[in-house]
């Protein structure tokens, strides 16, 4: 069973697999089947080192394999079947309560959309989406903005899903988000997260910091919804988080001999940053100690 694990090792890396939850889903069930195939402790271990740094950037992808981690531990004494079995069955439990996070914070934050609304979000968050999705279900009538996200296109996805639902969705270039928010009269920004760091900080697709410095010059509310698990332990002992750089091919081919800088993700400061939705609830920027704190009396993250 190695080869679910390097497989997804590799769907990761090469974005097949993306967006921080289903990447931290997706390393969790690869451990969960490697456990069932009947690899011991040390090779279970062996196999989260590998998933582990798949990508630098998406905090989730530790925490889940962080998670993984501690429950093989806990188990390891355990008969060979009852290890399999418990082991499992504990990240089976885990997988489950990220999806349901995700189904709360689109309850939580759909009640934020008013009728009337025109939302701009960037880059592609299936926490966005299925608030967006959730909204629509209630009746909200709103429209939203997405960017296109150079140089991957992840806002064509959103734009293609927000489609299928029926609600009214509008594509813009990147460069034109300041003018589109003022254009366009956006009454909100709603985006995902990648990393939440201890004070406020978040971390998110490439020029999502732009668009919040514009939305806080205008006065409008810049809104992050995100998992718990996307918050970063780390971070509380001063550990910075590396920006991911990506490769020159995913921007051009045809200039050949011109150095090209490729960053997946910025920070955005927390003062830009209005609220962050989570399954715990909304919280201002500065709540996010609040979060990591309780994790570390749990032990769900460490």
């Amino acid at each position: 069973m190695a080869d679910i694990v390097l497989k997804t090792a590799r769907d990761i890396q090469s974005m097949k697999i993306r967006g921080a939850l289903d990447i931290a889903i997706a390393a969790a069930e690869a451990i969960r089947q490697a456990a069932l195939s009947g690899k011991n402790p040390r090779q279970l271990a062996a196999d989260c080192a590998k998933l582990k740094h798949a990508r630098p950037t998406a905090v989730s992808l530790p925490n889940a394999v962080n998670y993984a981690l501690q429950t093989i531990e806990a188990n390891k004494k355990l008969e060979p079947g009852e290890f399999r079995k418990k082991t499992a069955e504990q990240i089976s439990t885990f997988i489950k309560e990220q999806q349901s996070a995700r189904e709360k914070i689109a309850l939580i934050g759909s009640r934020l959309i008013e009728k009337g609304d025109t939302i701009l979000t960037h880059c592609q968050s299936d926490t966005v989406e299925g608030l967006f999705i959730e909204a629509k279900k209630q009746g909200t009538k709103f429209d939203v903005v997405c960017t296109e996200t150079r140089p991957r296109h992840q806002g064509y996805l959103t734009a293609r899903i927000l489609k299928k639902h029926r609600i009214p969705v509008r594509l813009i270039i990147d460069s034109a988000v300041n003018y589109s928010l003022k254009k366009l009269e956006v009454d909100k920004v709603m985006v995902g997260a990648d990393a939440v760091m201890v004070n406020g900080d978040v971390i998110n697709k490439i020029g999502t910091s732009q668009v919040a410095v514009c939305a806080q010059a205008l006065d409008i509310e810049f809104t992050v919804a995100t998992q718990s698990i996307k918050f970063s332990p780390e971070s509380v002992y001063g550990r910075l988080i590396e920006i991911e750089d990506r490769g020159p091919k995913e921007v051009t081919t045809e200039l050949a001999g011109i150095k090209i800088l490729n960053p997946a993700f910025d920070v955005t400061p927390a003062h830009h940053v209005s609220k962050i939705i989570t399954e715990h609830g909304i919280i201002p920027p500065a709540g996010a100690s609040e979060i990591l704190r309780h994790f570390q009396k749990t032990g769900t993250e460490e």
